[in-house]
């Protein structure tokens, strides 16, 4: 495989988010400008500017009309995908990690980090242009460290949020209440970096600091599968075409000038998803994967890492005949 370099960010890369059709692919880095490029041919179409800070995540409408983006900066913004235009910024005490639009794009959940006396929040937003406003119509606390992921369960009727305290749980999105999370004999044993839904959303994928990603039952929260590697994880992604999953990581940055490319295990691992065996590994960042994601066909997947690039990569004929 080939893969396009597409050089757009001055920072390194923190998340990759296709569109619903997989023509566009939105990419967020540390230097403020979320970038918006083709899908097929990693051509750049523009940035976002607006942000003062590193921009953690970002979610598009399933029409690809609204972007939403959290930033360091304590602020999300919502865009107009085509024109750059801003629509709206919330602003909050602190930063904002994690958002994601619910089905329907009428409302928007974002996580917020412990930030001076403020707690780890996640905050539920009304995103209909009718509705815009700073208040939130529901706000839940309860874990410790930083919440690094949030997503919408099924319906819209839960939240599924993921962090630095190690627990998955499942939210009640009516009374706010943890229906369920995981505890410790199957649960992370170290911080979970990310999390990544199938492409029906009836299971999802984590990755940890604890060198492993596991897959989780969306509804019963049951551990499905592990899948170990020996370095820190990242990034994680489901196909929505093939039973493999991908899985990206490596060493700390600080750690990373003491080695070597190939030390620092900086590919992008492929393991089967039902029997966790590795299947394979795509090579090619210099520093840690620190984004991952599959084009919704599935005959493609970009990697973004620590060294500021977003690398595409189409799949050979080959790659269809791994069962």
């Amino acid at each position: 495989m080939r893969p396009i370099l597409m050089k757009g960010h001055e920072r390194p890369l923190t998340f990759l988010k296709y569109n619903r059709d997989g023509d566009l692919l939105f990419s967020c880095a540390k230097d403020h400008n979320p970038t918006v490029w083709y899908g097929h041919n990693g051509e750049r179409l523009g940035t976002y500017r607006g942000h003062n800070g590193a921009v953690w995540c970002c979610d598009v409408s399933r029409h690809s009309t609204r972007l939403i983006t959290g930033s360091a900066d304590q602020s999300v913004k919502l865009w107009d995908v085509e024109t750059g235009t801003q629509l709206h910024t919330f602003n909050f005490v602190s930063p904002a990690r994690a958002v994601d639009f619910a089905e329907g794009d009428k409302l928007a959940v974002i996580s917020t980090d412990p930030f001076m006396e403020s707690v780890s929040a996640i905050h539920i937003k009304s995103v209909e242009s009718s509705g815009l406003q700073q208040g939130s119509i529901k706000t839940f606390t309860g874990p410790t460290g930083r919440i690094n992921r949030v997503v919408w369960g099924p319906l819209n009727k839960t939240i599924i949020s993921a962090g630095e305290d190690t627990v998955i749980r499942i939210w009640d999105v009516e009374t706010g209440e943890v229906i369920k999370k995981t505890d410790k004999e199957n649960g992370h044993s170290r911080a979970i970096t990310s999390l990544s839904l199938s492409a029906d959303g009836s299971h999802f994928i984590t990755g940890s600091q604890d060198k492993t990603a596991k897959l989780w039952d969306t509804r019963t929260l049951t551990l499905l599968k592990t899948y170990s590697t020996e370095r820190p994880v990242n990034a994680v992604a489901i196909s929505p075409l093939m039973n493999h999953v991908v899985v990206g990581g490596g060493q700390e940055a600080s750690q990373v000038t003491t080695s070597d490319r190939r030390a620092g295990k900086f590919e992008a691992k492929f393991f089967h998803k039902i029997f966790c065996d590795e299947i394979g590994g795509v090579r090619g960042h210099f520093g840690p994967i620190n984004a991952l994601a599959f084009n919704p066909d599935g005959r493609s997947f970009s990697s973004g890492g620590e060294d500021g690039y977003v690398r595409l990569h189409h799949f050979d004929p080959d790659y269809y005949k791994l069962q």
